[in-house]
């Protein structure tokens, strides 16, 4: 992409600001505008296409923004994106918009937002704001962005505080603006100013991977019409936004309420347990009015409260998620395992944006841990590995901050946790085993070189490694569900060496040899002594069972699950008959929807299948989430074992990797 960035005027002489830092390290957080953040900016081109024949010609539009865009063409939605990405492979989109163009005079619309929070969201908070596209004809390069683009601030929204964990911005939507409408063709820019060029733009463009989400049109499944308020419920949990038409008199506030459940009485409970308030304003203007919110949001019930002045028409949800079809097959499971499977499904399904976002409400962001689940289900589920080789690339960027890599990516906020990092090559070894791209295992291999480099920095004489003080030790989340895990895990951790970092340590050793081999590259060699390390440190002979540390007193279930996955003392029969029998008699309740993927994984590939179903089955598992009314999987059991609990959540979706017909369960 040879475009040059534009930006509104007010960000053209800005600076990049640095928002990199190791987690714990001292950093001081630069200052950021206020009145710079959530800036909705739109720019307008018309050019003119004297002989364009959509029969004959081809026309390739190359379009990126920071943060995002929305655009149009001649009055037309077209496509909207990128996906978060640092600057350095920063993505642009390359679409085909031949259908969307006419001989003679044409209009580009776009809106281009800038958030300016520090999340998971966005690489933002940076002042890189711009816009960048190119058109091309036949080959031909017909338009760029550039200063005679026209410009202006969209004063139709306004920030209504934020959401999660300042994830997002609640929005007013003040349909008097006069930018309202800024996107027909027949709109008048002339009051409007011009773009200015970006001047510090050290962007690194890379055509984005995977292919643009899909967007779909759903009606309520049930309206309610009471005096003054109209309740809609979709029939399950969304992700997108409420498209609403309605008149009022001009002033007139119309408040719009979203949630994934109802208040006993029936209302919407907008203030929803995963910590974001869901509840927007919109101002009529007195003529037809439409409600166009920005961000996205994730819901099922929807409520609009009205003055008695004002009328509500049409109310429509508009659903993203990244294009799905379904091919996994899951024959040889039982019938009453058919809703748990259609649950996660739809979590996959519904959960999949342009990223592997953690989950669509409170945090939207792409988790190096989640993409061994939910990364895992949606490769199975649809036979597209390239979601997840996206994914894997990502967190690859991420080396530039740390070696050892970052848990989050691609977003402004820094958080490491080890156990993650620690499981990449498994998932490299994942995709490759289902499509066999020797090109990606090349590419990504000095990446996961250096993160074997960066932990071996831990490690003791004999090999275990501890005291990785500058990651988070999760073990599991969240902390009610650690079974009573006898190790402390502050942030930062203290001395010593514990069993889970541990036994994903010789997970990653063997993932590591895996790597090597594939490529042909001496192994690392070193998994059987820290194997053998890892029994002396923590098996207790007297139980048969490995311990949570040195000290042998107690056996959290976590303790017994991963060493049985990563083969840690299954040369000896009994042993494993015993880390077996241990994790039946604890079941996945001892343990979160996290670590459950792990518990039955290990079952599965110790030919224990009949046990993993047995155990997915409990009522207490995904079918308390179902009596509970879910729609899409959850972020623990039940809505109550989290104060924050969220009620979307794609890491829990492990049935569609381990009952998956004829598949590599980890």
């Amino acid at each position: 992409m040879k475009a040059i960035p534009i930006c509104h005027p007010d960000f053209a002489e800005l600076e990049p600001l640095n928002v990199w830092h190791k987690e714990h390290a001292p950093y001081e957080k630069p200052h950021h505008p206020e009145h710079l953040k959530n800036r909705h900016t739109l720019f307008r081109k018309k050019f003119i296409l004297p002989e364009f024949d959509p029969e004959k010609n081809r026309a390739l539009l190359r379009i990126t923004a920071d943060d995002y865009y929305k655009l149009r063409i001649n009055g037309a939605f077209v496509t909207q994106g990128p996906a978060p990405a640092y600057p350095s492979a920063y993505y642009y989109n390359e679409i085909d918009v031949t259908e969307f163009l006419l001989a003679g005079e044409n209009v580009i619309a776009v809106h281009q937002y800038y958030q300016g929070l520090v999340n998971r969201v966005w690489v933002s908070a940076d002042l890189r704001s711009m816009l960048c596209c190119e058109l091309e004809l036949d080959g031909k390069m017909v338009l760029t962005t550039d200063e005679t683009w026209k410009c202006t601030t969209h004063t139709g929204y306004t920030p209504l505080g934020l959401i999660g964990y300042e994830t997002q911005y609640c929005e007013q939507y003040d349909s008097r603006a006069p930018e309202c409408g800024f996107h027909c063709p027949d709109y008048d820019d002339s009051a409007w100013g011009y773009a200015a060029v970006k001047k510090h733009a050290d962007y690194g463009f890379v055509k984005q991977p995977t292919k643009q989400l899909v967007f779909e049109g759903l009606c309520p499944a049930k309206r309610e019409n009471l005096p003054g308020c109209v309740r809609v419920d979709f029939g399950q949990e969304i992700v997108g936004t409420l498209a609403i038409t309605g008149i009022g008199r001009n002033g007139d506030c119309v408040t719009v309420r979203y949630g994934e459940e109802l208040n006993p009485e029936g209302s919407v409970r907008y203030e929803m347990r995963c910590n974001c308030r869901y509840e927007d304003k919109w101002i009529l203007s007195g003529s037809p009015d439409e409600f166009i919110p920005y961000d996205y949001k994730a819901f099922r019930y929807a409520e609009i409260l009205y003055p008695e002045t004002a009328e509500i028409r049409l109310i429509q949800a508009s659903v993203r998620h990244y294009p799905y079809e379904k091919r996994a097959s899951y024959t040889d499971v039982p019938d009453e395992m058919g809703e748990i499977l259609t649950l996660c499904e739809n979590t996959i399904k519904y959960g999949m944006q342009e990223c592997f976002v953690d989950c669509p409400t409170r945090e939207k962001g792409q988790y190096s841990g989640d993409v061994s689940i939910s990364g895992r289900s949606h490769a199975i589920l649809t036979g597209d590995t390239s979601m997840m080789k996206k994914a894997i690339r990502e967190f690859c960027h991420s080396a530039f901050i740390c070696e050892g890599l970052m848990a989050v990516s691609n977003g402004s906020l820094m958080q490491e946790i080890a156990d993650y990092s620690l499981q990449m090559p498994a998932q490299a070894c994942f995709v490759y085993a289902l499509d066999h791209d020797m090109d990606f295992i090349r590419e990504i291999e000095p990446v996961m070189t250096g993160v074997y480099r960066y932990f071996r920095k831990y490690m003791r004489e004999d090999g275990l490694i501890g005291g990785v003080k500058d990651k988070w030790n999760l073990v599991d989340w969240p902390a009610n569900l650690r079974d009573g895990y006898d190790f402390p895990l502050p942030k930062p951790i203290g001395d010593g060496v514990h069993n889970v970092l541990n036994a994903f340590w010789c997970g990653f050793l063997d993932s590591m040899d895996e790597l090597y081999t594939v490529l042909g590259m001496p192994v690392t060699g070193e998994s059987e002594r820290v194997k053998a390390a890892f029994g002396k440190e923590f098996y207790n002979p007297e139980t048969g069972l490995y311990c949570d540390s040195g000290t042998l007193t107690h056996s959290a279930a976590h303790s017994v699950i991963l060493p049985l996955l990563f083969d840690i003392g299954t040369e000896d029969e009994k042993r494993t008959e015993r880390m077996i029998s241990f994790i039946t008699e604890k079941r996945l309740t001892s343990v979160g929807v996290y670590m459950a993927y792990f518990a039955l994984a290990a079952l599965v590939k110790h030919g224990r299948r009949d046990l993993a179903v047995e155990l997915a089955l409990d009522e207490g598992c995904w079918k308390n989430m179902l009596k509970e009314g879910a729609t899409t999987a959850y972020e623990a059991w039940g809505k109550d074992q989290k104060w924050n609990t969220s009620l979307f959540h794609p890491w829990a979706t492990a049935p569609l990797i381990v009952f998956a017909d004829g598949v590599r369960v980890y």
